[in-house]
Protein backbone atom coordinates (compact mmCIF):
# COMPACT_ATOMS: atom_id res chain seq x y z
CA UNK A 1 0.00 0.00 0.00
CA UNK A 2 1.40 3.41 -0.95
CA UNK A 3 0.99 6.23 1.62
CA UNK A 4 -1.63 8.00 -0.48
CA UNK A 5 -3.77 4.85 -0.57
CA UNK A 6 -3.85 4.72 3.24
CA UNK A 7 -6.52 7.44 3.07
CA UNK A 8 -9.56 8.04 0.90
CA UNK A 9 -9.82 10.66 -1.82
CA UNK A 10 -12.48 12.33 0.32
CA UNK A 11 -10.06 12.65 3.23
CA UNK A 12 -7.40 14.25 1.06
CA UNK A 13 -10.02 16.65 -0.33
CA UNK A 14 -11.03 17.61 3.21
CA UNK A 15 -7.41 18.24 4.17
CA UNK A 16 -6.94 20.48 1.14
CA UNK A 17 -10.14 22.39 1.92
CA UNK A 18 -9.04 22.99 5.53
CA UNK A 19 -5.67 24.20 4.33
CA UNK A 20 -7.19 26.59 1.79
CA UNK A 21 -9.52 28.02 4.40
CA UNK A 22 -6.51 28.73 6.62
CA UNK A 23 -4.67 30.23 3.64
CA UNK A 24 -7.53 32.66 3.05
CA UNK A 25 -7.49 33.70 6.70
CA UNK A 26 -3.74 34.37 6.53
CA UNK A 27 -3.89 36.23 3.20
CA UNK A 28 -2.04 33.50 1.30
CA UNK A 29 -2.91 32.91 -2.35
CA UNK A 30 -0.26 30.26 -3.09
CA UNK A 31 1.25 28.12 -0.34
CA UNK A 32 4.76 26.67 -0.65
CA UNK A 33 4.95 23.63 1.62
CA UNK A 34 8.50 22.47 2.38
CA UNK A 35 7.87 20.41 5.53
CA UNK A 36 7.85 16.74 4.41
CA UNK A 37 5.22 15.88 7.02
CA UNK A 38 2.93 18.52 5.58
CA UNK A 39 3.75 17.41 2.04
CA UNK A 40 2.80 13.84 2.95
CA UNK A 41 -0.38 14.89 4.77
CA UNK A 42 -1.59 16.85 1.74
CA UNK A 43 -0.54 14.47 -1.06
CA UNK A 44 0.82 11.21 0.36
CA UNK A 45 4.35 11.96 -0.85
CA UNK A 46 6.91 9.74 0.88
CA UNK A 47 10.65 9.49 0.36
CA UNK A 48 14.01 10.21 1.96
CA UNK A 49 14.46 13.26 -0.22
CA UNK A 50 14.00 16.08 2.27
CA UNK A 51 17.74 16.78 2.33
CA UNK A 52 17.35 18.73 -0.93
CA UNK A 53 14.77 21.42 -1.80
CA UNK A 54 11.30 20.04 -2.50
CA UNK A 55 7.80 21.41 -2.05
CA UNK A 56 4.12 20.88 -2.54
CA UNK A 57 2.60 24.02 -4.04
CA UNK A 58 -1.01 24.69 -3.05
CA UNK A 59 -2.73 27.36 -5.17
CA UNK A 60 -5.99 29.05 -4.23
CA UNK A 61 -7.85 26.62 -6.48
CA UNK A 62 -7.04 23.68 -8.71
CA UNK A 63 -4.79 20.72 -7.98
CA UNK A 64 -1.61 21.08 -5.92
CA UNK A 65 1.76 20.59 -7.59
CA UNK A 66 4.71 18.52 -6.45
CA UNK A 67 8.10 20.11 -7.13
CA UNK A 68 11.39 18.36 -6.42
CA UNK A 69 14.55 16.76 -7.70
CA UNK A 70 14.41 14.93 -11.04
CA UNK A 71 15.65 11.76 -9.38
CA UNK A 72 12.74 11.88 -6.93
CA UNK A 73 9.96 12.57 -9.43
CA UNK A 74 9.24 8.85 -9.95
CA UNK A 75 8.77 8.58 -6.20
CA UNK A 76 6.17 11.32 -6.33
CA UNK A 77 4.38 9.44 -9.12
CA UNK A 78 4.37 6.26 -7.02
CA UNK A 79 3.34 7.67 -3.64
CA UNK A 80 1.00 10.62 -4.25
CA UNK A 81 -2.55 10.95 -5.54
CA UNK A 82 -1.46 13.76 -7.89
CA UNK A 83 -1.82 13.55 -11.67
CA UNK A 84 1.54 13.09 -13.46
CA UNK A 85 0.98 16.44 -15.20
CA UNK A 86 1.20 18.11 -11.79
CA UNK A 87 4.66 16.77 -10.96
CA UNK A 88 7.53 19.17 -11.71
CA UNK A 89 11.27 18.77 -11.23
CA UNK A 90 14.35 20.92 -11.05
CA UNK A 91 17.60 20.22 -12.96
CA UNK A 92 19.54 17.30 -11.55
CA UNK A 93 22.82 19.15 -12.13
CA UNK A 94 21.73 21.73 -9.52
CA UNK A 95 22.09 19.22 -6.66
CA UNK A 96 24.29 20.94 -4.07
CA UNK A 97 25.94 23.03 -6.77
CA UNK A 98 27.93 26.08 -5.64
CA UNK A 99 26.77 28.26 -8.54
CA UNK A 100 23.16 27.16 -9.02
CA UNK A 101 20.23 26.69 -6.69
CA UNK A 102 17.09 24.59 -7.29
CA UNK A 103 14.81 27.38 -6.05
CA UNK A 104 15.71 29.42 -9.14
CA UNK A 105 13.65 26.86 -11.08
CA UNK A 106 10.86 27.14 -8.51
CA UNK A 107 10.69 30.88 -9.15
CA UNK A 108 10.35 30.20 -12.88
CA UNK A 109 7.60 27.64 -12.26
CA UNK A 110 5.68 30.10 -10.11
CA UNK A 111 5.98 32.82 -12.76
CA UNK A 112 4.77 30.41 -15.45
CA UNK A 113 1.58 29.84 -13.44
CA UNK A 114 1.10 33.51 -12.56
CA UNK A 115 1.67 32.88 -8.86
CA UNK A 116 3.85 35.84 -7.95
CA UNK A 117 2.16 37.54 -5.00
CA UNK A 118 0.87 36.53 -1.56
CA UNK A 119 3.18 33.51 -1.48
CA UNK A 120 3.04 31.65 1.81
CA UNK A 121 6.35 30.19 3.00
CA UNK A 122 7.17 28.11 6.09
CA UNK A 123 9.71 30.54 7.51
CA UNK A 124 10.50 28.73 10.77
CA UNK A 125 10.98 25.23 9.46
CA UNK A 126 13.89 22.81 9.27
CA UNK A 127 13.43 22.26 5.55
CA UNK A 128 13.16 25.85 4.25
CA UNK A 129 16.61 27.39 4.03
CA UNK A 130 17.75 30.99 4.25
CA UNK A 131 19.13 30.64 0.71
CA UNK A 132 15.73 29.50 -0.58
CA UNK A 133 14.07 32.49 1.03
CA UNK A 134 16.64 34.92 -0.33
CA UNK A 135 16.08 33.65 -3.89
CA UNK A 136 12.29 33.99 -3.63
CA UNK A 137 12.62 37.43 -2.07
CA UNK A 138 14.91 38.53 -4.90
CA UNK A 139 12.54 37.10 -7.51
CA UNK A 140 9.27 38.48 -6.19
CA UNK A 141 10.07 41.10 -3.57
CA UNK A 142 9.82 40.98 0.20
CA UNK A 143 6.18 42.10 0.21
CA UNK A 144 5.17 39.13 -1.97
CA UNK A 145 6.09 36.63 0.76
CA UNK A 146 3.83 35.81 3.71
CA UNK A 147 5.00 33.91 6.77
CA UNK A 148 2.90 30.73 6.75
CA UNK A 149 4.82 28.89 9.47
CA UNK A 150 2.62 26.22 11.05
CA UNK A 151 -0.32 26.85 8.72
CA UNK A 152 -0.60 23.22 7.60
CA UNK A 153 0.68 21.86 10.93
CA UNK A 154 -2.35 23.30 12.74
CA UNK A 155 -4.74 21.66 10.27
CA UNK A 156 -3.22 18.30 11.27
CA UNK A 157 -4.03 18.75 14.98
CA UNK A 158 -7.36 16.87 15.00
CA UNK A 159 -6.81 13.39 13.64
CA UNK A 160 -9.21 11.44 11.46
CA UNK A 161 -10.31 7.97 12.50
CA UNK A 162 -8.00 6.55 9.82
CA UNK A 163 -5.07 8.44 11.33
CA UNK A 164 -5.92 7.25 14.85
CA UNK A 165 -5.99 3.68 13.53
CA UNK A 166 -2.47 4.09 12.14
CA UNK A 167 -1.25 5.57 15.43
CA UNK A 168 -2.71 2.59 17.31
CA UNK A 169 -0.75 0.30 15.01
CA UNK A 170 2.37 2.33 15.70
CA UNK A 171 1.51 1.89 19.39
CA UNK A 172 1.52 -1.88 18.96
CA UNK A 173 5.03 -1.62 17.56
CA UNK A 174 6.08 0.67 20.42
CA UNK A 175 4.77 -1.86 22.95
CA UNK A 176 6.65 -4.64 21.15
CA UNK A 177 9.86 -2.61 21.27
CA UNK A 178 9.47 -2.00 24.99
CA UNK A 179 8.89 -5.71 25.59
CA UNK A 180 12.17 -6.47 23.82
CA UNK A 181 13.82 -3.72 25.89
CA UNK A 182 12.58 -5.14 29.19
CA UNK A 183 13.72 -8.62 28.25
CA UNK A 184 17.19 -7.53 27.13
CA UNK A 185 17.95 -5.06 29.93
CA UNK A 186 20.70 -6.79 31.92
CA UNK A 187 23.89 -5.77 33.65
CA UNK A 188 26.91 -5.85 31.37
CA UNK A 189 25.03 -5.59 28.08
CA UNK A 190 26.59 -2.86 25.90
CA UNK A 191 24.02 -0.13 25.31
CA UNK A 192 24.48 -0.19 21.54
CA UNK A 193 23.68 -3.90 21.44
CA UNK A 194 20.42 -3.40 23.33
CA UNK A 195 19.46 -0.42 21.15
CA UNK A 196 20.09 -2.51 18.03
CA UNK A 197 17.74 -5.22 19.30
CA UNK A 198 15.03 -2.68 20.12
CA UNK A 199 15.36 -0.91 16.78
CA UNK A 200 15.29 -4.20 14.91
CA UNK A 201 12.09 -5.17 16.70
CA UNK A 202 10.42 -1.92 15.68
CA UNK A 203 11.36 -2.27 12.04
CA UNK A 204 10.73 -6.01 11.69
CA UNK A 205 7.40 -5.38 13.35
CA UNK A 206 4.74 -7.94 14.13
CA UNK A 207 2.85 -10.43 11.94
CA UNK A 208 0.91 -8.35 9.45
CA UNK A 209 2.29 -5.10 10.86
CA UNK A 210 5.52 -3.73 9.35
CA UNK A 211 7.62 -1.05 10.96
CA UNK A 212 9.12 2.07 9.41
CA UNK A 213 12.05 4.29 10.45
CA UNK A 214 11.08 6.66 13.28
CA UNK A 215 11.60 10.41 13.11
CA UNK A 216 13.84 10.39 16.21
CA UNK A 217 16.64 7.97 17.09
CA UNK A 218 16.32 6.18 20.45
CA UNK A 219 17.03 8.42 23.43
CA UNK A 220 18.72 6.12 25.94
CA UNK A 221 20.91 7.75 28.62
CA UNK A 222 22.00 6.08 31.88
CA UNK A 223 23.15 7.42 35.25
CA UNK A 224 24.46 10.97 35.14
CA UNK A 225 24.12 10.88 31.33
CA UNK A 226 20.37 10.97 31.95
CA UNK A 227 20.64 14.43 33.50
CA UNK A 228 20.74 15.53 29.84
CA UNK A 229 17.39 14.80 28.28
CA UNK A 230 18.40 14.09 24.67
CA UNK A 231 21.51 11.89 24.78
CA UNK A 232 21.16 8.85 22.52
CA UNK A 233 23.38 5.83 23.24
CA UNK A 234 26.98 4.66 23.47
CA UNK A 235 28.79 1.35 23.86
CA UNK A 236 29.08 1.53 27.65
CA UNK A 237 27.78 -1.61 29.42
CA UNK A 238 24.62 -1.28 31.50
CA UNK A 239 25.76 -0.70 35.07
CA UNK A 240 24.16 -1.61 38.43
CA UNK A 241 22.97 1.34 40.47
CA UNK A 242 22.03 3.46 37.46
CA UNK A 243 18.66 4.49 36.11
CA UNK A 244 18.22 4.35 32.34
CA UNK A 245 15.33 5.67 30.32
CA UNK A 246 14.44 4.81 26.75
CA UNK A 247 12.36 7.21 24.65
CA UNK A 248 11.38 5.25 21.54
CA UNK A 249 8.56 4.96 19.06
CA UNK A 250 7.17 2.47 16.65
CA UNK A 251 6.38 3.95 13.26
CA UNK A 252 3.79 2.73 10.76
CA UNK A 253 3.01 4.54 7.50
CA UNK A 254 4.96 7.49 8.99
CA UNK A 255 2.64 7.69 12.03
CA UNK A 256 4.24 7.52 15.48
CA UNK A 257 3.31 6.61 19.02
CA UNK A 258 6.29 7.54 21.23
CA UNK A 259 6.60 6.27 24.80
CA UNK A 260 9.38 6.44 27.38
CA UNK A 261 10.01 3.97 30.16
CA UNK A 262 12.66 3.93 32.89
CA UNK A 263 14.67 0.94 34.10
CA UNK A 264 17.00 0.31 37.03
CA UNK A 265 19.62 -2.34 37.79
CA UNK A 266 19.59 -3.17 41.51
CA UNK A 267 17.60 -1.61 44.35
CA UNK A 268 16.33 1.87 43.37
CA UNK A 269 17.11 4.58 45.96
CA UNK A 270 14.37 6.54 47.70
CA UNK A 271 14.66 9.64 45.49
CA UNK A 272 14.15 7.55 42.34
CA UNK A 273 11.08 5.91 43.86
CA UNK A 274 9.72 9.30 44.94
CA UNK A 275 10.14 10.63 41.42
CA UNK A 276 8.47 7.53 39.98
CA UNK A 277 5.43 8.04 42.20
CA UNK A 278 5.17 11.71 41.21
CA UNK A 279 5.39 10.85 37.51
CA UNK A 280 2.81 8.06 37.67
CA UNK A 281 0.41 10.32 39.56
CA UNK A 282 0.97 13.09 37.02
CA UNK A 283 0.11 10.75 34.16
CA UNK A 284 -3.11 9.51 35.77
CA UNK A 285 -4.23 13.05 36.65
CA UNK A 286 -3.43 14.41 33.20
CA UNK A 287 -5.23 11.62 31.36
CA UNK A 288 -8.31 12.16 33.53
CA UNK A 289 -8.30 15.89 32.70
CA UNK A 290 -7.58 15.58 28.96
CA UNK A 291 -11.12 16.07 27.69
CA UNK A 292 -12.50 18.33 24.96
CA UNK A 293 -12.86 21.87 26.27
CA UNK A 294 -9.88 21.75 28.62
CA UNK A 295 -6.85 23.82 27.67
CA UNK A 296 -3.25 22.77 27.20
CA UNK A 297 -2.13 24.71 30.26
CA UNK A 298 -4.93 23.25 32.40
CA UNK A 299 -3.95 19.66 31.78
CA UNK A 300 -0.24 20.53 32.01
CA UNK A 301 -0.92 21.83 35.52
CA UNK A 302 -1.64 18.24 36.57
CA UNK A 303 2.03 17.42 35.97
CA UNK A 304 3.49 20.50 37.61
CA UNK A 305 1.21 20.12 40.64
CA UNK A 306 2.12 16.45 41.12
CA UNK A 307 5.81 17.30 40.94
CA UNK A 308 5.46 20.22 43.35
CA UNK A 309 3.77 17.99 45.93
CA UNK A 310 6.77 15.66 45.69
CA UNK A 311 9.23 18.55 46.06
CA UNK A 312 10.30 18.80 42.42
CA UNK A 313 10.28 21.78 40.07
CA UNK A 314 9.87 21.12 36.34
CA UNK A 315 11.11 23.99 34.21
CA UNK A 316 10.22 22.68 30.76
CA UNK A 317 7.09 21.83 28.81
CA UNK A 318 5.40 18.53 29.50
CA UNK A 319 3.99 17.48 26.15
CA UNK A 320 3.28 18.23 22.51
CA UNK A 321 1.17 16.93 19.60
CA UNK A 322 2.37 13.93 17.60
CA UNK A 323 1.28 11.90 14.60
CA UNK A 324 2.68 11.90 11.06
CA UNK A 325 6.32 12.94 10.92
CA UNK A 326 9.79 12.76 9.38
CA UNK A 327 13.22 13.35 10.91
CA UNK A 328 14.44 15.14 12.91
CA UNK A 329 11.33 15.37 15.12
CA UNK A 330 8.04 13.54 15.67
CA UNK A 331 6.36 16.57 17.23
CA UNK A 332 3.94 18.64 15.16
CA UNK A 333 5.38 22.02 16.30
CA UNK A 334 2.13 23.73 17.20
CA UNK A 335 0.69 23.75 20.75
CA UNK A 336 2.53 22.65 23.90
CA UNK A 337 1.44 21.33 27.27
CA UNK A 338 2.81 24.14 29.42
CA UNK A 339 1.74 27.27 31.32
CA UNK A 340 0.46 30.02 29.05
CA UNK A 341 -0.81 27.81 26.22
CA UNK A 342 -4.57 28.36 26.16
CA UNK A 343 -5.24 26.14 23.12
CA UNK A 344 -8.51 24.29 23.68
CA UNK A 345 -8.40 20.51 23.36
CA UNK A 346 -10.68 18.84 20.82
CA UNK A 347 -11.75 15.26 20.21
CA UNK A 348 -9.05 13.22 18.44
CA UNK A 349 -6.16 15.54 19.18
CA UNK A 350 -3.13 13.40 20.01
CA UNK A 351 -0.30 14.28 22.39
CA UNK A 352 2.94 12.85 23.70
CA UNK A 353 2.67 13.48 27.44
CA UNK A 354 6.23 14.02 28.75
CA UNK A 355 6.36 14.20 32.57
CA UNK A 356 10.10 13.66 32.73
CA UNK A 357 12.32 14.70 35.62
CA UNK A 358 15.98 15.59 35.21
CA UNK A 359 18.28 16.25 38.16
CA UNK A 360 22.07 16.85 38.15
CA UNK A 361 22.61 13.17 39.03
CA UNK A 362 19.92 11.23 37.17
CA UNK A 363 16.90 11.45 34.89
CA UNK A 364 13.60 9.60 34.92
CA UNK A 365 11.04 9.58 32.10
CA UNK A 366 7.76 7.68 31.85
CA UNK A 367 5.65 9.03 29.02
CA UNK A 368 2.45 8.26 27.12
CA UNK A 369 0.98 9.11 23.74
CA UNK A 370 -2.76 9.62 24.11
CA UNK A 371 -5.82 10.69 22.15
CA UNK A 372 -8.30 13.19 23.58
CA UNK A 373 -11.76 11.67 24.09
CA UNK A 374 -14.93 12.77 25.94
CA UNK A 375 -13.96 10.47 28.82
CA UNK A 376 -10.34 11.64 29.05
CA UNK A 377 -7.01 10.89 27.46
CA UNK A 378 -6.79 7.36 26.09
CA UNK A 379 -3.28 5.88 25.72
CA UNK A 380 -2.53 4.58 22.24
CA UNK A 381 -0.07 1.93 23.43
CA UNK A 382 -0.42 -0.69 26.17
CA UNK A 383 2.88 -0.71 28.07
CA UNK A 384 3.44 -1.21 31.83
CA UNK A 385 4.35 2.16 33.31
CA UNK A 386 6.12 1.22 36.51
CA UNK A 387 9.89 1.47 36.85
CA UNK A 388 11.41 -1.75 35.49
CA UNK A 389 13.75 -3.16 38.14
CA UNK A 390 16.24 -5.90 37.24
CA UNK A 391 18.81 -7.65 39.44
CA UNK A 392 22.23 -6.00 39.57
Amino acid sequence: MTPALAFSAEEYAARLAKTRSAMAQRGVETLLVADPSNMAWLTGYDGWSFYVPQMVIVPRDGAPLWWGRTQDKPGAAQTTWLDPDNLFDWPEEHVQHPDHHPVDSLASLLRDHGWTTHLGVEMDNYYYSAASHRILETAFGRDALVDATGLVNWQRAVKSEAEIALMRKAGQLTAHMHAVLRDGFRAGVPKNVLVAEVQAAGIAGLPGLAGDYPAIAPIAPSGTEASASHITWNDRPLTPGEATYFEISGCHRRYHCPASRSLFLGDPPADIRRAETAILTAIEDTLAAARPGATCEEIAACVYDSFARAGYVKGNRTGYPVGLSYPPDWGERTMSLRPGDSTVLQDNMTFHLMPGLWTPDWGLAITETFVVTPTGGQPLADIPRELVVKPA
